[in-house]
């Protein structure tokens, strides 16, 4: 994972270009200005504190396969004397804007990216939850979801804008502090049988 900056912006059309098709359930831009706008979004939001976005790229080839970020990220109003008072960390956000390449679909790619931020955020920033929604009708995003151990909260009506501009139903998972180890155990052994 790479912090996003302007210089991806390349990278991340012809990564998009693979096989448009693809996001037919994610918004995932496709011109050189849409993904411009994209990644200008993506900072100002990091910028604001809510956000912090990533180019996922190949180790091997130095390629970008893709993105995912954290946002909503969330500071709670913890009381003056509780052991979270003035904890500078965040309480809890969410994973996703998640999208890659074909070539790197089912690829140890997801998997290690994923872990590398569900490390950062129980290991370093020690949040309380991590949420992932995708639209109830992407099977594959919610295959992949529960494949890296979220567990299916609910379901969301009329929770997002849809990619086909339709209010979408969001599927919605979470990750807990508590389930984080064993989590963590099942993505190492999956990366190293990988």
């Amino acid at each position: 994972l790479e912090p996003l900056e302007g210089h991806h912006v390349a990278g991340l059309v012809a990564a998009a270009a693979e096989e448009p098709a693809l996001y037919r359930w994610t918004m995932v831009p496709q011109s050189e200005d849409a993904m411009r706008e994209y990644v200008r979004r993506a900072l100002a939001e990091q910028r604001e504190g809510s956000a912090l976005a990533f180019a996922t790229i190949d180790a091997r080839s130095g390629k970008i396969v893709g993105s995912m970020r954290y946002f909503n990220i969330e500071r709670w109003a913890w009381p003056m004397g509780h052991e979270r008072f003035g904890v500078a960390t965040p309480d809890a956000c969410e994973i996703g804007y998640t999208w890659l390449r074909r070539s790197a679909i089912r690829t140890a790619a997801n998997t290690e990216a994923k872990l590398l931020m569900l490390e950062h955020a129980f290991e370093t920033w020690r949040l309380l939850r991590v949420c992932f929604h995708t639209d109830v009708r992407n099977e594959r995003s919610r295959r992949a979801i529960e494949r890296i151990g979220g567990g299916l909260e609910g379901i969301l009506r009329a929770h997002r804008l849809a990619s086909d501009y339709s209010a979408r139903d969001s599927a919605r998972y979470s990750i807990l502090a508590e389930d984080w180890p064993a989590i963590k155990a099942r993505l190492e052994d999956r990366l190293g049988s990988a």
